[in-house]
């Protein structure tokens, strides 16, 4: 009989305190470090917006047609609290996922230039190996970040699964699904900052719909994550909690295999039977044997979209 193929993946359900970029970086090294070190994790997701904050509650002083001059401030705390990628903050990561020989996704505020972007950093045993940028923020993320394009959307092979990620509300996109569903992802990242309980139905829909495994990783933060000068719509209350996590890991034909974890920090972990995929795939796969390309069609650029380009 022929060994089972297995890989153990883990969620990270934490946050870091906001505006402090040193401090995030410190407990994503020491969150790494459990979930390998202590737990045997091979593929460590981070929440969403977890190296540069999701500044949850905050309005930025945009009402509509007017900026005020306290909330220009506050993005321009932000901007300085994102990250450059390549830059000196992803070096960091990557040299500890070097050391520990693992894969990880990160989610970060990637800053370039007067623009920020939300976007899920992948490392693995190699260093830095890409990362995707969010292509649709939702709602009022849309005063904070950009919109990525269709060139950042990397299927990593790890030698064990193919790894991709999709970030906060990109799994409510149809399209977005089926063009990664394309690229063959068998271990789908979910960095997230939704701690409704319909996300639980939304994750365990993509791992049926996609037949892949579903690492979702949400922040838990309360309102002592913030710094003191802000006032957070939820109230000031030290312990109020903004987001209460919700981390869940999911089969390929949707059984929850652990989580979804409330009220608290911590680490999931599960093995994954890779064997599963396959098993999973017999009778439903989106874009190969279920599908009717001659009905259905679906075309994506994934060229890099300049706002200026030079010529010589």
């Amino acid at each position: 009989m022929t060994p089972a193929r297995t890989v153990t993946a883990a969620v990270v359900q934490a946050a870091a305190p906001l505006f402090d970029t040193p401090a995030a970086l410190t407990r994503a090294d020491e969150l790494l470090r459990e979930a390998v070190g202590r737990r045997g994790a091979e593929v460590v997701v981070f929440p969403e917006a977890f190296v540069g904050g999701y500044p949850k509650g905050l309005d930025l002083g945009v009402p509509v047609g007017s900026r005020t001059p306290e909330g220009r401030d506050l993005f321009r705390r932000y901007h300085a609290a994102a990250i450059e990628v390549p830059g000196p903050e992803v070096a960091t990561l990557a040299a500890v996922t070097r050391e520990l020989a693992c894969h990880a996704v990160v989610g970060a505020i990637e800053r370039q230039g007067g623009t920020l972007y939300c976007v899920a950093l992948f490392f693995g045993p190699d260093g830095y190996l890409g990362l995707h940028r969010k292509l649709m923020p939702t709602a009022a993320e849309r005063c904070l970040w950009g919109q990525g394009d269709g060139s950042t959307l990397p299927v990593i092979d790890t030698g064990a699964g193919r790894l991709g990620a999709a970030i906060c509300w990109e799994n409510y996109m149809p399209l977005f699904r089926t063009a990664m569903y394309a690229k063959g992802v068998d271990l789908w990242c979910a960095p997230t900052v939704d701690d409704r309980d319909a996300w639980q139905a939304t994750m365990r829909h993509v791992a049926v719909e996609g037949r892949c495994f579903v690492l979702s990783a949400n922040q838990y933060l309360r309102r002592d994550a913030l710094p003191a000068d802000l006032h957070p719509v939820r109230g000031d209350a030290p312990d109020t909690v903004l987001i209460n996590g919700g981390s869940v890991i999911v089969s390929p034909l949707g059984e929850v295999l652990a989580g979804p974890l409330r009220d608290g920090e911590g680490i999931l972990t599960a093995t994954l039977d890779l064997d599963d995929l396959a098993r999973a795939r017999f009778d439903f796969d989106a874009t190969g044997h279920y599908a009717r390309p001659d009905v259905f069609a679906l075309h994506v650029d994934e060229s890099a979209r300049a706002a200026v380009t030079y010529r010589s």
